[in-house]
């Protein structure tokens, strides 16, 4: 086991654009367009609740214009992000775990922030997980249900909790 690291991870890479006026969230169609944000929102909808893991993959791919890799599975009620899906790239055979939440943008009182998500592949992410803006998950890692990933995750980590910490460290491809 790893003791817990400070330094460890980069964090997020996020794109930063203060605004004027009421918060960040008021000024939400400033930055995207309704059109885009109600067809997102109902074929992400969709998805959700569909069982059948082509026809989803197509829907993220086709649709909402994210890049999923062959294989990959999104579990019941995966949420992505609404107002910029096209920023989120997931890997070849990778599981986005129930309920998980992947974000591309935050909207706060002063400024809202833009970053790409990288998931790699054969990546676990377990249930009820958040993966906010500008991160990376590297190939083979794994993610503990109910994490918050707020920084890169090396490839082969396995990390977990909120704040996400390193629980261990798996090198090569023997376990995978």
């Amino acid at each position: 086991m790893l003791s817990p690291d400070r330094s460890w991870g980069r964090l997020r890479d996020v794109e930063r654009y203060p605004v004027e006026g009421p918060n960040a969230l008021w000024q939400v169609y400033s930055t995207v367009s309704r059109v885009k944000a109600v067809r997102n929102f109902i074929f992400i909808q969709l998805a959700r609740y569909c069982p059948v893991l082509p026809w989803k993959n197509w829907i993220y791919r086709r649709v909402l214009g994210m890049k999923v890799g062959k294989h990959t599975a999104f579990a019941l009620m995966v949420m992505v992000d609404v107002f910029f899906p096209e920023r989120i790239t997931v890997g070849n055979n990778s599981i986005i775990g129930y309920n998980t939440t992947i974000l591309t943008h935050e909207y706060l009182i002063k400024e809202y922030r833009l970053g790409h998500v990288h998931i790699g592949d054969h990546v676990m992410i377990g249930a009820n997980t958040t993966i906010l803006p500008g991160v990376t998950i590297g190939d083979h890692a794994v993610i503990a249900a109910g994490s918050v990933v707020h920084k890169d995750v090396p490839a082969y980590a396995f990390v977990g909790g909120n704040p996400m910490r390193p629980i261990e460290r798996r090198t090569g491809s023997k376990e995978s």
